[in-house]
């Protein structure tokens, strides 16, 4: 096989073939620019951020500016499904609920509720009795209350992937099993050392999760992020027939975990019965991505199903299957993201663009929409300024 040439030479070179990678080469073949993907694994693989067949849809966040970008990502979505022919977003409502004033890493109920009066997002209030008795709950806590947003949902997270991969595979290069091992930025691109040789690039868009700090760090500078194995727990609805919204609850911190709950009903797009539950505790942080194991912690998994079984009663909380997927979060429990050039941090910095960190999946379309207009304008129509790298420390 030929070796890699540093004579070929593309516009945006992407790192990274998941989803944000993805949709970022897609932007910019849609605009006429050269484009390569270098993906270490096999395209569509479930080994980082995107294992499972769905992810939470919603509008609410407690941060005006991130509420208002949910607002812009959804047209994005709908191109993205007329460009690829698939349904993505599945609407069946985003029940929030629990101590309404607890801070989590999903931000506070009431502070959200305020947040989309602001923005006139609509929603419903709900009292414990009101979720028991319209949603099949029990035995919750008197004092809980929240609310449902009709528009959230789920996202079909293998409907995504391979409708990007459909758009893509024509258009620009897809290169599997290819790690890029190697940055060397300089004022005028970036030239790039892969696992077969060389190229070069005008800008490159790093939207390789847990491992972009392997190609920052020798030009040094570091992202400050946590990889976290969490546990996920597949069920049975007792009822196949019941029907409620994804649920998350909000609840007081153990002295061992979050004590934050999330659950999905079934697909709306697949005949099953099964549900996927779990816990959201950010524990443990794993010094490398390779020390994950895909098991989850039993303790985690145990704590989610004895939930269920208090307060969720048309769930069989016998677990069927056990897995984990990675989440990859900045350390900061204040950044949501980090979305922006690196310029400077290092000579070249700008033509380096970073998308990573984060619960990000409702944002793609939109993740790869700035990445390129960073790439191709040098600088996005979006209000992403608070989501920009950290301004380097000079000693």
């Amino acid at each position: 096989m030929d070796l890699v040439s540093e004579a070929e030479h593309y516009d945006v070179v992407v790192v990274g073939g998941g989803p944000v990678g993805l949709a970022s080469a897609w932007h910019a073949v849609r605009r006429g620019a050269r484009v390569a993907v270098f993906e270490q694994f096999e395209f569509g693989n479930e080994r980082s951020g995107t294992s499972g067949a769905e992810r939470h849809w919603r509008l609410q966040y407690t941060e005006p500016d991130l509420c208002r970008l949910t607002g812009e990502a959804l047209p994005l979505w709908r191109d993205l499904e007329r460009a690829s022919g698939e349904t993505l977003l599945h609407a069946f409502g985003s029940l929030w609920f629990g101590d309404v004033d607890v801070a989590t890493n999903e931000g506070k109920i009431s502070e959200t509720a305020r947040t989309m009066d602001q923005l006139s997002i609509p929603y419903e209030w709900l009292t414990a009795s009101d979720i028991e008795r319209r949603y099949g709950f029990a035995h919750l806590p008197r004092h809980f209350e929240g609310f449902v947003q009709p528009d959230g949902g789920a996202v079909d997270v293998r409907a995504t992937v391979s409708g990007l991969l459909k758009l893509t595979g024509a258009r620009c290069a897809l290169r599997a099993g290819e790690p890029v091992q190697e940055l060397v930025p300089d004022t005028d691109g970036v030239r790039l050392r892969t696992s077969r040789g060389w190229c070069r690039a005008d800008k490159v868009v790093l939207a390789n999760g847990p491992y972009a700090n392997r190609l920052l760090e020798p030009l040094g500078t570091r992202l400050d992020l946590n990889v976290f194995e969490m546990a996920l727990v597949t069920l049975r609805q007792r009822d196949p027939r019941a029907r409620y919204p994804f649920w998350f609850v909000f609840q007081e911190p153990t002295e061992e975990d979050t004590n934050l709950f999330y659950g999905f009903p079934p697909n709306s797009w697949q005949d099953t019965d099964l549900v996927r539950i779990g816990p959201v505790f950010e524990v443990n942080a794993l010094s490398e991505p390779e020390r994950a194991t895909g098991a989850p912690d039993p303790r985690h998994v145990t704590r989610a199903c004895d939930w269920v079984e208090r307060h969720l009663p048309l769930v069989d909380p016998r677990p069927l299957v056990r897995g984990a997927c990675l989440a990859v979060l900045p350390a900061d429990p204040e950044r949501q993201f980090f979305l922006g050039t690196a310029e400077g941090r290092f000579t070249g910095g700008e033509n380096v663009v970073i998308a990573t960190g984060g619960w990000g999946f409702k944002f793609v379309p939109l993740l790869g929409k700035v990445c390129g207009e960073l790439c191709l304008d040098g600088a996005t129509t979006y209000d992403v300024d608070r989501l920009a790298l950290p301004r380097p420390t000079r000693p």
